[in-house]
């Protein structure tokens, strides 16, 4: 089990993992695919979005893999800003609803780790919804603190964790 970027050889597993999830919200949202929008192109925007352009925060986008088949997605931010800091954090996974209760969120976020001390961020941000009690275990698994909760808007409440690199 490993993480991979996106390619070519993943087109037909992506879409396979997408309409697992059927209509519903697919998280996360980086990789939605658009009906205009060749995989080619999809995967050149993953590239531009990866090398921090002018106004947009760096990410790196992984499938977690398996032989042939994605068991999840994860999208990590190199930095973060007033929204990040609230809402999304650092990272962001998702497992296919076919694969989860395997432990597979506790290991697609332990591989998003090391990317993270690749990329040398020291102090991780990492939420999740209040009702998520899967994803809270799984960044309580890889060591998160629990912080201050924000509420959006609309009322939902966002649990975030930190989990700290270095001391």
């Amino acid at each position: 089990m490993r993480l991979e970027k996106p390619s070519e050889k993943w087109q037909n597993e992506h879409l396979a993992y997408i309409s697992e999830w059927g209509e519903g919200k697919l998280s996360p949202n980086r990789f939605r695919l658009e009906p205009d929008v060749s995989y080619n192109q999809f995967l050149d925007q993953l590239t531009h979005l990866e090398s921090g352009q002018p106004g947009q925060i760096p990410t790196s986008n992984f499938f977690l893999v398996d032989d042939d088949r994605i068991l999840g997605m994860v999208t990590i931010r190199h930095k973060l800003n007033d929204y990040l800091l609230n809402v999304d954090g650092h990272i962001g996974c998702s497992i296919r609803p076919s694969e989860r209760r395997k432990g597979y969120a506790t290991k697609i976020l332990s591989e998003a780790m090391k990317i993270t001390d690749e990329l040398g961020i020291d102090d991780v941000l990492i939420t999740c919804n209040e009702d998520n009690i899967g994803s809270a275990k799984a960044i309580l698994n890889n060591g998160g603190i629990e912080a201050e909760p924000f509420e959006e808007e609309h009322g939902n409440v966002i649990r975030r964790f930190w989990i700290k690199r270095r001391q």
